[in-house]
């Protein structure tokens, strides 16, 4: 391993230590566990993440129905009382005449009292 190979140059290329690379290869598995360690960690981190989104989406979109259902009972509601106001309005057009009859009524009362006294 220490001689240089052939037609080299006369440059050497120093051997390489073995308890070195034995330091590298277990630096490289310490390295390897603590990345997957890391992906474990992100991966849990997003699955919790991804259940809140779809928590808030759920929660989201039953506000949305549940607004869209109030809005329409609103506007059934609404559209009652309005026809509710037009039978009303409806039952109150004789009152005009009918407060004038006893308007002529009780002047008429009155006339007779003036007479009586």
């Amino acid at each position: 391993r220490g001689e240089p190979p052939a037609g080299s140059s006369g440059s050497s290329i120093p051997a390489i230590d073995p308890g070195a690379l034995q330091d590298v290869v277990a630096l490289a598995g310490q390295v390897a566990a603590q990345v997957d360690e890391l992906l474990r960690n992100v991966h849990c981190g997003l699955q919790a993440l991804t259940a809140l989104s779809v928590g808030c989406i759920q929660t989201y979109r039953d506000g949305v129905e549940s607004l869209g259902e109030a809005a329409d009972l609103s506007i059934r509601a609404m559209y009652a009382l309005v026809a509710r106001c037009e039978e009303l309005d409806r039952a109150m057009q004789p009152v005009p005449a009918l407060a004038k009859r006893i308007r002529d009524m009780k002047g008429t009362l009155e006339r007779l009292e003036g007479l009586c006294k």
